[in-house]
């Protein structure tokens, strides 16, 4: 089978996906327009020769309706021959869009391929898509009756079956800060950060190149403070068991971000003169309890590592999304997985989670810090609504 590789990957910098925020004047076209520029300025490739450009994006409505994957390309001032598409598997698009990608060129289909993901949260808010309808429709609901439930309650349920206590989450919340500001402080985030040029409400050109999501001064007792922020005596009766310890504090920061990837065959890079920074070893996805919803990493990991032959300890670095802490802290004990290797740079807690940009952007940041640890092995995998989670697994080379 062809190799695939990763030449280059890069991030924008993350931001607060609200009014105020540094990336919310952006249309996201533009957003992602701005990143996959700076990633082709890396790369000494001509950009007509890129087979697709495959693009995570999850609320497909509004200005991220267009095939966002395609506008965005096109914003860019990139060669029309050249096609896109735009994919959604929730949480994890931009992951799974890596996968289409690596896939592709290890059947032979493409060459090169480049791999994004974006999602403005400030203009185009969580469940646009859904406003006013049914999702689920009458055979999925009479399945799961009384009814399928939100991801913050599926966090609560996760958080009371592993037996995680609030003060567990909320130091977790504080590591991944903690972690996030070291990294940033030591300049670690640079090189994988694009600068973004937004413009103020003046018309001047203003330049983000700095992550505006991290609190390098959060505390336990700080985040003590906040109160649960999905508690509903609707689910009491149905959910006893549940403590409500979930929190803003303790969960993934709605952003604005984007991130992109020039994946291609081991023998087109060496045929342009581009070193190889990693291949794509092996693949998994896989999908459990639509309740709990947010294990899906569980079974996920589990098919990577029996399919990869390998164990928890050959892996080097973890990158799980960080959605609510219990999501990680439960991945952690079920594979009794080393914590000093569980995203080390920070997660989602600290560095956000814009939709359909975190799968490329967790593999962004985990291939820079596999370089800079010298690791080998990276194994990256997200929650995904529904019950989903891909699973990946890179080797540093």
């Amino acid at each position: 089978m062809i190799d695939a590789v990763i030449v280059e990957a890069v991030r924008s910098p993350m931001t607060r996906g609200k009014v105020g925020g540094a990336l919310s004047n952006l249309h996201p076209v533009e957003l992602l327009a701005q990143t996959v520029k700076g990633l082709l300025a890396r790369v000494d490739i001509d950009p007509g020769d890129v087979d697709d450009v495959i693009v995570g994006c999850v609320s497909q409505v509004g200005e991220q309706a267009g095939n966002v994957g395609r506008m965005a390309w096109l914003a860019a001032g990139l060669p029309v021959h050249v096609p896109a598409t735009t994919v959604e598997r929730k949480c994890g698009s931009s992951q799974q869009a890596a996968h289409f990608a690596a896939q592709g060129i290890a059947a032979g289909a493409y060459d090169i391929a480049v791999v994004a993901g974006v999602e403005s949260m400030s203009r185009i808010p969580m469940g646009a898509s859904t406003i006013g309808m049914d999702p689920y429709g009458p055979s999925v609901a009479a399945r799961f009756a009384p009814g399928l439930i939100p991801q913050g309650i599926s966090a609560e349920l996760i958080a009371a079956r592993w037996k995680i206590s609030r003060d567990q989450q909320d130091s977790y919340a504080v590591n991944s800060h903690a972690r996030a500001a070291a990294r940033q402080a030591a300049g670690g985030f640079d090189h994988e950060i694009v600068p973004i040029v937004v413009h103020d409400e003046d018309g001047n050109s203003v330049v983000v190149s700095t992550d505006e999501t991290i609190r390098p001064s959060t505390s336990v007792e700080r985040l003590a403070e906040l109160k649960p922020a999905f508690e509903n005596t609707s689910f009491m009766k149905r959910f006893p068991e549940i403590q409500w310890s979930v929190t803003a504090g303790n969960s993934s920061q709605i952003t604005d971000g984007a991130s992109a990837m020039v994946v291609m065959s081991a023998a087109r890079a060496q045929a342009l003169g581009l070193t190889p920074r990693a291949r794509f070893h092996t693949f998994a996805v896989a999908a459990d309890d639509p309740i709990l919803m947010l294990t899906g990493p569980i079974p996920a990991t589990h098919k990577l590592l029996k399919r990869a032959g390998l164990s928890i300890g050959d892996i080097d670095h973890y990158e799980i999304n960080e959605a609510f802490a219990p999501v990680p802290l439960a991945w952690q004990a079920e594979f009794d997985a080393d914590p000093a290797r569980l995203n080390p740079a920070g997660g989602a807690i600290a560095l956000g989670h814009p939709l359909g940009g975190s799968g490329a952007r967790l593999m962004t940041t985990m291939l820079h810090a596999l370089e800079d640890s010298g690791g080998r092995f990276g194994l990256q995998s997200m929650c995904e609504a529904g019950g989903m989670a891909n699973a990946t697994l890179i080797e540093r080379l």
